[in-house]
């Protein structure tokens, strides 16, 4: 029996990547993560508002007057961004011998673009990125921000021969028919479902908005509705990046067609040695049925290879309610 698998053309050990967070962010936790037997880590992403907050941080209001000293300290700043980033990469890939895949979080194509370069040079074995679009403008359409995926992954192919995963938003219109455009383009090698985003919420003693449970929930009817439609009906890879809290949330979603699954919440949870907890888990279960290999059963419950298709479909939850009526 094998759990090896092949993502963005790399080929790993196993199914189970470390998704990108605050795990992911030095050599030491990431030795400690390929130690518990994870296939490979996404490092902790650079933000294009993580530079310019950094910028502006160190920027005293009157220093913008003298544009010469305000735009050497700029530079220098976000240099040392770049710089931190790119020793990450580095010193992993000598440290470790899982993939390392970097991880840029962005809004827009423009000069970060050409960072993918450095990160390439650096060594890392592919590319996440992390496209967060929440549309709460009234007056823009959703075709304008969806045109943004477009934009950033053409720029990025552009610079750079990694291979590339678009970590995107559930918001769209028409999500199928966008995830089918994008893979048409020929520039995205990987879909990973979902972003995940910060959720506010209301002190309603103190009348303050304060921050929801930072950790998924243990919610997978999402990315399992939307593996199962896309990877029946769309030629690309995808991960799936949210809702596992059960070791047995791994089988699942790859029951539902995903490549790899990448685990955040649970590891902060129960400790990153719970990663051992869910090979293990896959293991037994493979056994259990008989399969030889993930390919033996991924996607075995996607819309194309079950005899109801309208299962996963909203229409459903009018058939499950009745029985709590």
């Amino acid at each position: 029996m094998t759990t090896e698998v092949n993502y963005l053309g790399l080929k790993l050990k196993n199914p189970i990547l470390v998704g990108s967070c605050g795990l992911t962010n030095e050599v030491r936790k990431i030795a400690e993560i390929e130690k518990a037997g994870a296939a490979g880590v996404v490092l902790k992403s650079l933000f294009e508002e993580q530079i310019q907050l950094n910028n502006n941080d160190l920027m005293d209001k009157n220093l913008q007057d003298y544009p010469e000293a305000y735009d050497y300290i700029k530079s220098t700043t976000e240099d040392q961004e770049v710089e931190r980033y790119l020793k990450l990469i580095e010193n992993a890939k000598k440290e470790v011998d899982i993939p390392v895949i970097a991880s840029i979080n962005c809004c827009s194509p423009g000069k970060w673009t050409e960072f993918v370069k450095l990160v390439e040079q650096a060594g890392a074995d592919a590319i996440e990125l992390n496209v967060s679009l929440l549309p709460v403008e009234l007056r823009r359409s959703s075709k304008e921000y969806e045109k943004i995926y477009f934009d950033i992954t053409e720029s990025v192919k552009k610079v750079s021969t990694l291979p590339v995963a678009l970590k995107m938003s559930k918001y769209s219109s028409n999500l199928a028919n966008l995830v089918r455009e994008l893979s048409y383009t020929g520039n995205i090698n990987s879909f990973v479902l979902f972003n995940k985003y910060y959720s506010p919420d209301i002190d309603i003693n103190n009348f303050k908005v304060t921050h929801s449970d930072m950790f998924s929930l243990r919610n997978t009817e999402d990315p399992i509705r939307w593996l199962a439609l896309f990877t029946a009906n769309i030629e690309a890879q995808f991960a799936s990046s949210s809702g596992v809290r059960h070791k047995n949330d791994v089988i699942k979603h790859l029951l539902a067609g995903a490549d790899v699954v990448q685990v955040v919440s649970l590891l902060y949870l129960k400790g990153v040695d719970y990663i051992s907890n869910l090979l293990t888990n896959l293991g037994a279960w493979m056994d259990s049925h008989n399969f030889d290999s993930i390919e033996d059963f991924k996607g075995k419950l996607n819309i194309e290879n079950i005899d109801s298709p309208e299962a996963y479909e909203r229409s459903q939850f009018m058939r499950y309610l009745r029985s709590y009526q």
